[in-house]
C-alpha cells in the first residue's frame, strides 16, 4: 500500500517536472519568436520612400517622424529594438531610402551606421544664384540661404579666388553625386575640385593663349551661351567677341544688357535699354562684364578655348528665327542684317 503511494506520488512529480518543463520550453519558443519577430520581421511600410534625419536630430526626432509618417508597423517593437541595438546615441543625419518589409534590426543598421542615399545634382546653364540657391536646397539640406551667404561673402570665396561677382564660374553644370546633409562649405569644396579637374594645364594654356584668365573665359562663355540658341554656332559667337576684345571694340552684347535690367522676358532689346547704368552693360563699358550673366555650359567654356578663328565683328539674329544668326565684318552689312531682323519682330508685333 506504501509502495503504491509512493509510486503515485513520484508519478505525479514526474508529470509535474515534465509540464513545468514543456511550459518552459514553451515559454522560451514564445519568448524566442517574439525575440525573433521584434528584430528580424517585416515591421517597414511603404508610406515614405525616405527618412530624412536632419543634422542635430536627437533619437526623440527621429523615433516622432517614424511614428507620424507611419513609416513602421509597430513603432513600439522598433522603440524596443532601438533602445536594445544602442541606437539612441549613434543617430546620424542623412538621407535614408526605406524598403517595404525591412526588419527593425536592417533599418536600424543602416541609420546607425549611416549608409544613406546618395543624392544626384544635375543642373544645367541658370541665370542666376538665386536660382541656383533654390535648386540646390531641393535637392540638400541647406536651405537656399544658408548658400547665398556663402556665395555673397567675399571673405569666404576669396580663399578659393573669387569675388563675389564671379563666384557662380565655379559652379560647372554637369552631373554630380553627394550625400543629402551636405553642408554649404563641403559643397564648395567638391565644387571647386570639379572646377580645378575642369581646368586642365592644356585649358589654361589655350586660355593664356587668347589673353584671358579661367575666370574671364567662363564670363565671355556666359555671354555666348546666353547668345547661342544652336551649339553649333558657339565658337563663331565666341571668335567675334575676341575680335572685338583685341580691337578695343564694346562687346555690345544684347544677354548683358538684359542682365543689366534683370528682365529676362525681353525679347526685343530697345535703344533706350542700351543705355542703363551697370557694369554688366557692355553698350557702356568696354571689356568684359565682371561676372557672369549666366551659369555658362561646358560647350560655351570649350566654344570660347576652341574658338573659330572669322574676321566677324557683327552679328544679328537671322530673320528666320531659326535661332542662327547673320555675321558680318562691317557696319554696313550689319545694318542691313539688323534692320532685316528689326522688320521681322515688328511684322510679329514683338515690341519688347
Amino acid at each position: 500500500m506504501a509502495e503504491e503511494k509512493a509510486s503515485s506520488k513520484s508519478g505525479i512529480v514526474k508529470k509535474f517536472i515534465i509540464a513545468l518543463v514543456l511550459i518552459i520550453v514553451i515559454a522560451l519558443g514564445i519568448t524566442g519568436v517574439i525575440y525573433y519577430l521584434n528584430y528580424f520581421g517585416p515591421n517597414v511600410t511603404d508610406k515614405q520612400e525616405y527618412l530624412y534625419i536632419h543634422t542635430g536630430a536627437t533619437y526623440a526626432d527621429v523615433y516622432d517622424t517614424i511614428k507620424e509618417k507611419h513609416m513602421v508597423k509597430d513603432t513600439a517593437t522598433f522603440n524596443w529594438a532601438a533602445q536594445n541595438m544602442k541606437y539612441t546615441t549613434r543617430v546620424k543625419p542623412g538621407k535614408y531610402r526605406l524598403k517595404p518589409g525591412m526588419s527593425n534590426r536592417a533599418l536600424i543598421n543602416k541609420l546607425a551606421s549611416g549608409t544613406q542615399e546618395p543624392v544626384t545634382l544635375a543642373f544645367h546653364t541658370m541665370r542666376l544664384k538665386q536660382q541656383f540657391a533654390a535648386y540646390l536646397s531641393k535637392k540638400i539640406e541647406p536651405d537656399s540661404t544658408a548658400i547665398l551667404n556663402l556665395l555673397d561673402s567675399s571673405a569666404y570665396v576669396k580663399q578659393y579666388g573669387f569675388s563675389t561677382d564671379d563666384v557662380y564660374t565655379m559652379f560647372l553644370p554637369n552631373t554630380y553625386q553627394l550625400y543629402w546633409n551636405t553642408s554649404p562649405e563641403k559643397l564648395f569644396k567638391k565644387m571647386y575640385a570639379a572646377y580645378q579637374e575642369f581646368w586642365t594645364p592644356e585649358r589654361k594654356q589655350k586660355a593664356a593663349a587668347i589673353d584671358l584668365s579661367p575666370v574671364q573665359v567662363s564670363i565671355l562663355a556666359s555671354i555666348v551661351d546666353a547668345e547661342a540658341l544652336h551649339d553649333d554656332e558657339m565658337p563663331t559667337i565666341a571668335g567675334l567677341y575676341l575680335n572685338r576684345l583685341k580691337k578695343g571694340m564694346k562687346l555690345e552684347s544684347d544677354p548683358t544688357v538684359i542682365f543689366a535690367l534683370n528682365d529676362f522676358t525681353i525679347h526685343r532689346v530697345l535703344n533706350k535699354d542700351l543705355t542703363v547704368q551697370s557694369p554688366y552693360n557692355t553698350y557702356v563699358h568696354n571689356g568684359l562684364p565682371p561676372g557672369p550673366v549666366m551659369m555658362p555650359s561646358i560647350n560655351a567654356l570649350n566654344s570660347v578655348l576652341d574658338y573659330k578663328k572669322t574676321d566677324y565683328l557683327y552679328m544679328c539674329a537671322k530673320a528666320d528665327f531659326s535661332g542662327y544668326h547673320a555675321f558680318a565684318t562691317n557696319v554696313a552689312d550689319h545694318l542691313v542684317n539688323a534692320h532685316a531682323f528689326q522688320k521681322a519682330l515688328s511684322e510679329r508685333h514683338i515690341m519688347k
